[in-house]
């Protein structure tokens, strides 16, 4: 895989295995450590409010992992103490304790600024007394959330709280239901980690290497997407992946955007010592699975054009209003817009990619929408809606498969 240039060249589907297998979905090593060892494995897991099968951590985690309870889930990220914290990576994000010394350059830029989606109110030092005073609380303990308005019409007490987790005086590391459990970083965060005051450029350096290695083979606008890197930071992105400080070596993919005869992407070393082996999952992907959150790389790694429709008004909704890809034998082979009813998983609207032979594939369909059915406890499978006759009612003919389909 080597070229005459000491570059590494990889063929597309050389790079998309490597990317599955840093994904953690190829092969049954990918399942050691349960949800621990995978949210550092993915560096970040996105957390969205939208709850359809489960929440999308539940969700990225099952992608991987198969069948584990969602209570151990929620165990796994939320913990006593503190295993990982939410902060702002690709978004908001569940991300590794140790990681916190990694997000100082972006907790001391909000510091800077004092403005993030809102003004910050006056009263946030009493807020971080009360903190201090009354022990860990939620925005309820404060008077609420909301002002009444929109969804973005924050309290005065929920801006503040999120301005002081944003420059690091608070941090979440558990969730009461669905809502942050805010505490001072001195008292949950170790010390060890607290005290690991790192340099803009420092922070960029390793978070750049968590980035490569998470995404295995990625180009600038994906390590930047990841990170949600602009201006100085980009710039210091740029000097670190050219220095070589960050650990990941250049490489070349064919067909990826690039100037002939240079290198196109950048990988981890250890990502290139050997072939991807093993099984491929077969799972439904979350919407915001890091796997496919950058839609761009999507199309360009799977050749797989995806959009998230929930934002699109009905009546102009190609495949549905959350609409999952579904991954198996290491590609992206269609979709489906599902739902619950009772104890029915629902296939609203489902479709293979342009192609695909319905015979083929019908039955790493069945298995995909099985498999998520008695993981979230229905046991019925209806499909409403397919894109093709034939793939219904290859469908509906053929017996659920348990075993996920090979191949690469």
């Amino acid at each position: 895989m080597t070229g005459v240039t000491g570059v590494t060249d990889l063929t597309p589907d050389e790079a998309r295995r490597i990317v599955l297998r840093a994904q953690g979905l190829v092969g049954a090593d990918a399942r050691k450590g349960g949800v621990h060892a995978m949210l550092r494995r993915l560096g970040a897991v996105q957390l969205d409010t939208i709850s359809v099968l489960a929440r999308s951590h539940e969700l990225v985690a099952y992608a991987r992992l198969g069948a584990v309870g969602r209570r151990k889930v929620e165990r796994a990220y939320w913990h006593d103490p503190a295993q990982s914290f939410e902060y702002w990576c690709h978004a908001a994000c569940i991300l590794p304790i140790e990681h916190w010394p990694l997000y100082s350059f972006r907790r001391r830029a909000y510091r800077e600024r004092r403005y993030r989606w809102h003004e910050v109110p006056d009263n946030v030092d009493k807020l971080l007394d009360q903190v201090r005073e009354s022990g860990p609380l939620t925005t309820s303990d404060v008077g609420g959330a909301k002002n009444g308005g929109p969804w973005w019409d924050w309290s005065d007490s929920k801006i503040g709280l999120e301005w002081l987790l944003d420059i690091g005086e608070l941090v979440c590391t558990r969730r009461v239901g669905w809502r942050r459990v805010y505490d001072l970083a001195e008292r949950v965060v170790p010390a060890g980690l607290l005290a690991d005051d790192l340099s803009d450029e420092e922070c960029i350096v390793r978070l750049a290497g968590v980035a490569g290695r998470a995404l295995g083979v990625a180009n600038r606008t994906d390590l930047l997407d990841f990170l949600r890197l602009k201006g100085r930071y980009a710039a210091i992105l740029d000097e670190v992946l050219l220095s070589g400080a960050a650990g990941l070596v250049p490489v070349t993919v064919a067909g990826w955007p690039g100037k002939q005869g240079l290198a196109n992407a950048w990988a981890a070393p250890e990502g290139l010592a050997s072939e991807p082996r093993g099984r491929h999952r077969t799972t439904l992907v979350s919407p915001f699975d890091s796997l496919i959150w950058h839609r761009e790389r999507t199309r360009r790694v799977f050749g797989f054009t995806y959009t998230l429709e929930l934002y699109v008004p009905k009546h102009k909704r190609v495949h549905g209003y959350f609409t999952m890809p579904v991954l198996a034998g290491g590609r992206l082979i269609g979709r489906v817009d599902p739902a619950r009813e009772g104890s029915t998983l629902v296939a609203r609207q489902l479709s293979l990619e342009p192609g695909l032979s319905p015979a083929k594939w019908a039955d790493a369909m069945s298995e995909a929408l099985w498999s998520a059915a008695e993981w979230v406890g229905c046991d019925a499978v209806r499909v409403e809606r397919a894109d093709s006759p034939e793939l219904l009612s290859a469908l509906t003919a053929t017996p659920v498969s348990r075993t996920p389909a090979d191949g690469s």
